[in-house]
């Protein structure tokens, strides 16, 4: 694996990782931000449908592809956590790629039970709007940080 002894090339792995993670927050938000425009009743309850629709697509009917967004995380977090294994330089670089790769940990742990949940369409319509302003806020604060990882990352780490 004489690869993984270039920071350059172990860098663009890991850059690639995280713009994969990117693009498919920037797809997930097409359809959370629905929720910030004002609508009545009625039209919550379409909002609610057509955000539970797109995540019962992606994240239950969509098997097994659905599992390379988890794939896209590990060898994100793998790629940095070589080169910190390694000692490459400049070190606060990857441990700050690292603290910002960390956030992705919010995506499993809470973000992608929570959007199973929402595309199955049960309970209310109060709990799922609950349900789908969390994932919209947890995908807000994923952008933020896997944005500003890819800025460490091609920023030269």
């Amino acid at each position: 694996m004489r690869w993984v002894r270039d920071t350059c090339v172990v860098r663009a792995v890991a850059s690639s990782g995280a713009g994969f993670l990117l693009a498919v927050m920037w797809f997930d938000l097409m359809f959370d931000v629905q929720l910030l425009s004002g609508h009545d009743q009625r039209r919550s309850e379409e909002v609610l449908t057509s955000i539970g629709q797109y995540y019962r697509r992606v994240t239950t009917d969509a098997r097994p592809m659905n599992r390379l967004v988890a794939l896209g995380m590990l060898v994100t977090l793998a790629a940095i956590i070589t080169e910190l294994a390694r000692g490459a330089a400049p070190a606060w670089g990857w441990w700050v790629s690292l603290a910002l790769a960390a956030v992705l940990g919010l995506a499993g742990w809470r973000t992608v039970p929570s959007a199973v949940r929402l595309g199955s369409n049960v309970g209310t319509a109060e709990e799922r709007l609950t349900l789908a302003r969390g994932i919209l806020r947890d995908h807000l604060v994923c952008l933020g940080c896997v944005a500003a990882l890819l800025g460490v990352l091609l920023g030269g780490t």
